[in-house]
């Protein structure tokens, strides 16, 4: 298995400075991982640093909270794609979800997907599995896939857990067929990686992905 090439070397904190984005990104490179998730103040110098390495720059909209206005989650990609970027990871609004209103979550995605006809990119929906029931991950997963997103994301590795094998069993028997997981959150433990996998997992999100790949090379992986 390709390990690297499910792998998005991530790192969303506040703190993040230049030269650990650069880290991030020479990492990445190394390794030919999918992708470098970065804020969207570092859009541009991510895509410098990783002009013609193969590996996409992904960022995030709404991000940790999903409680921003649509119109600036859409700003926020638009000026992401302007700047390089071809994935986003946008999170939902969680309390509409909790309303029982599903209907502008449905706008807001559409909006978004809305996007990709003007340039290409892949949408990761976040709709942070912590603070779900079943029930709502079910309904959401089916609301991202007819939405037409690209991958459903776990979680943004800000909320009282991250993703569990729980969260991708839920999503993967309720995914119809094209929709893609990105799990995330707290993904620290290469058997751990290997098993949301195999469970369903397309990507796994983690700020560990280096330490993910030293570990699979030392069991002979590639």
């Amino acid at each position: 298995m390709d390990l690297a090439a499910y792998l998005d070397h991530t790192n969303l904190k506040a703190d993040a400075r230049r030269e650990i984005s650069s880290r991030l990104c020479e990492e990445a490179a190394r390794y030919k991982m999918a992708a470098v998730c970065i804020l969207p103040s570092r859009v541009k110098q991510a895509a410098q640093l990783l002009a013609g390495s193969g590996v996409k720059v992904c960022t995030v909209a709404g991000f940790p909270l999903g409680a921003e206005e649509s119109d600036t989650k859409l700003c926020t990609i638009e000026r992401a794609l302007e700047n390089g970027a071809a994935e986003v990871d946008m999170v939902i609004n969680i309390g509409a979800v909790k309303d029982g209103d599903y209907q502008p979550v449905e706008r807001e995605i559409r909006r978004a997907v809305a996007l990709e006809k003007q340039t290409p990119f892949l949408l990761k929906v976040i709709v942070e599995t912590a603070l779900l029931t079943g029930e709502e991950l079910v309904a959401l997963t089916k609301l991202v896939a007819r939405c037409g997103a690209d991958y459903i994301k776990t979680s943004t590795g800000f909320a009282a857990r991250g993703v569990s094998l729980q969260d991708i069993s839920i999503i993967t028997a309720a995914r119809p067929a094209g929709l893609r997981i990105k799990a995330s959150g707290g993904i620290k433990d290469l058997d751990f990686a290997l098993r949301l996998i195999e469970a369903g997992a397309d990507r796994i999100g983690s700020s560990s992905a280096a330490f993910l790949m030293e570990e699979y090379i030392k069991r002979g992986g590639r």
